[in-house]
């Protein structure tokens, strides 16, 4: 399967093509939501190299710390990539670790709305549909570069993979689980309720809700997934993405349930304080 085009002496990855879609698509869709709530408009494009440039960084940084089993058996281990740091610039090869560009893509969100006096919790739910978009789009890259497949399968929609991509104990098995396929399906299935439940319980959330619902949704998709990846990355006997994922995901059902239990303020943060501008802005009563 070819992973790209040349034009001219440059090689065009369509790893690097679907990434951008999937960008471009994300900025789409967060600008469309941004407006709905009346935000200034290009605030989302404005962010958008940021997120990206950020998120990408994260995204190898957490590869490159978290290897997966495979990479470390022929020696692509972080002690080589600290090494050979022209290697670590490699993305094209693939190599991206989601949640370390999650992780980048939220610090550099921060520091932007730092810079811009904008709501954090806000755009973090502005973003969050698209985010989860992005991540259904980029599994494509995978499918190109022929990796993230699950266990053997003989099922009609399993997956033929070449030799040369196939892990070592499994030379001559030829059929896998379409994982990445999985995952951009179940990940379209939740920007689909993250939609759904931003527009439905719009009176009910509070700033940072739907992000949290996101922190719920991905985790539990990744984590009910890795126990078909064959080549998880391992920190020790632990698997890294796995054991996070799960963290993240009970974490954050404790962190919104708290925020609406009973007793809990009603009002968020930003909402708080549009009440005290209209009760100081208002006439008094006679």
């Amino acid at each position: 399967m070819p992973t790209g085009f040349k034009i001219g002496p440059l090689f065009v990855h369509y790893y690097g093509v679907i990434i951008m879609l999937g960008a471009l698509a994300a900025a789409w869709l967060a600008d469309r939501l941004s407006r709905k709530r009346g935000m200034e408009e290009e605030l989302i494009w404005d962010a958008m190299p940021w997120l990206l440039v950020a998120g990408i960084v994260g995204a190898r940084i957490w590869h490159i710390l978290t290897p997966p089993a495979s990479m470390v058996a022929v020696g692509l281990t972080t002690k080589y990539y600290l090494t050979h740091p022209l290697d670590m610039l490699a993305i094209w090869n693939g190599g991206l670790g989601i949640p370390g560009g999650v992780m980048g893509g939220v610090l550099a969100l921060y520091l932007f709305t730092r810079k811009r006096q904008v709501s954090f919790p806000v755009l973090l739910d502005v973003l969050a549909p698209g985010l989860i978009l992005a991540q259904a789009i980029g599994r494509w890259g995978n499918f190109i570069n022929q990796e993230l497949y699950g266990a053997p399968s003989e099922l009609p929609w399993a997956i033929t993979i070449d030799p040369m991509h196939r892990l070592a104990n499994y030379a001559d098995v030829a059929r896998y689980h379409p994982l990445f396929l999985y995952e951009s399906l179940l990940n379209l299935t939740i920007m689909g309720i993250l939609l759904w439940v931003g527009s439905r319980f719009t009176d009910r959330l509070k700033d940072g809700d739907i992000f949290l619902l996101y922190l719920i949704g991905y985790p539990v998709v990744r984590f009910s997934l890795e126990f078909l990846r064959l080549d998880p990355s391992t920190v020790g006997v632990i698997n890294a993405n796995q054991t996070l994922m799960a963290v993240i995901a009970v974490a954050s059902i404790v962190v919104l349930f708290l925020r609406h239990r009973p007793g809990a303020p009603a009002a968020s943060e930003g909402e708080e304080e549009q009440v005290v501008e209209q009760e100081t802005t208002s006439e008094p009563a006679e």
